[in-house]
């Protein structure tokens, strides 16, 4: 949603100046600002313009729409480029993979409102940001399990350092999770009403370049309020339980245990999910816990999208979802006891090629 006016150049990527901030709106509203190529590298420009202006002292970053901040990667261009074999989908990656590390650690604040839907590559251009504001109608989900992939983007990372096993969680089943929940798993800092968005920006855009920076926290903290209950407030303790194992089938088991209506629902999230998937988001997520650094974590996910499209599950998950979009993958092998411990390992076995260094 465009909550400043200026005078915004470009395509796909929209950028502007506003007194001393640098703005980028994602503009592909009618398919939830999906991430293509060329935005990726346009925003990495961008970015790299407002870091090098003296009279930029901060960016903000919005998707223009209604619906959503950014729905995620363009997932159509990943299911053809896996069937021509023609290396699009793995360039891309590696630009959004980078570009991913680049705003974490971009040196001026990073000011990103996760409007509406913010999911997968949505959630890389966001939660990797220093000023993460969430709205009423924020939806934040990593749904790739849902799709015969991983938890990627760098999510690894950030969902290995949410409380307890909320990250797990959100990992395993790709549910999506409001803008309180977001907050409380790490994903996000502010709770602001959407109708009072555009008055804070208005103020933030106000301040002098000098006092920018310093005031940033101070002047979003006087918009916070407290947003609704989520899912983790009444079931992170069920949560912290059931998803403490290493194994699925354990977590699995501890859930048909546990009974109540969210173990019920997520018991029928997790068995919707292609078990292939599950099984390496969860090794990822463990990994990533032993990790130190970020580009560890995206190096290791660069490694396992190269197995990605050798597996059946990756097209049959993108089928189901985006090409027929009837919502009923037919995975393979259908069932965890049939994943073999290779076919798993396959997807960690490190590659020539890096990201970093």
């Amino acid at each position: 949603m465009r909550y400043l006016e200026a005078d915004y150049q470009g395509s796909e990527i929209l950028t502007a100046r506003k007194g001393a901030l640098g703005l980028i709106a994602l503009n592909r509203p009618r398919v939830l600002n999906s991430l293509s190529h060329d935005m990726i590298l346009d925003f990495g420009k961008a970015l790299d313009t407002f870091e090098a202006d003296p009279h930029v002292a901060a960016v903000l970053i919005t998707g223009e729409g209604e619906r959503g901040l950014c729905a995620g990667g363009d997932i159509r261009m990943f299911y053809e480029s896996g069937k021509a074999g023609d290396g699009k989908a793995s360039h891309f990656l590696k630009a959004e993979y980078r570009l991913n590390a680049r705003i974490a650690g971009f040196k001026k604040p990073y000011v990103v409102v996760m409007d509406g839907i913010t999911m997968g590559g949505g959630v890389g251009v966001s939660s990797h940001g220093s000023h993460r504001i969430v709205t009423e109608t924020t939806k934040l989900a990593m749904p790739e399990t849902g799709i015969g992939f991983f938890p990627d983007i760098g999510a690894t990372w950030l969902l290995s350092r949410a409380s307890g096993e909320l990250g797990t969680w959100m990992g395993l089943t790709g549910e999506a999770v409001n803008g309180a929940d977001a907050i409380t798993a790490g994903f996000a800092d502010w709770y602001v009403p959407q109708d009072r968005v555009a008055e804070l920006l208005e103020r933030i855009a106000a301040l002098p370049a000098p006092a920018l920076a310093q005031s940033i926290a101070s002047t979003i903290r006087d918009y916070t309020v407290d947003g609704p209950e989520g899912i983790f407030c009444e079931g992170r303790d069920m949560i912290d339980r059931c998803f403490g194992f290493d194994t699925v089938e354990e977590i699995i088991a501890a859930l048909e245990k546990e009974g109540g209506d969210l173990a019920a629902k997520t018991l029928t999230a997790m068995r919707a999910k292609s078990p292939t998937s599950l099984k390496v988001a969860l090794k990822m997520l463990r990994e990533a816990r032993h990790s130190t650094d970020l580009e560890t974590c995206l190096e290791r996910e660069f490694a396992g999208t190269c197995q990605v499209v050798k597996v059946p599950d990756f097209y049959e998950g993108i089928r189901a979802a985006i090409i027929d979009k009837d919502r009923n993958p037919k995975w393979s092998p259908a069932t965890l006891k049939d994943v073999k411990p290779e076919s798993v390992d396959a997807f960690f076995l490190k590659r020539r090629e890096r990201l970093f260094g």
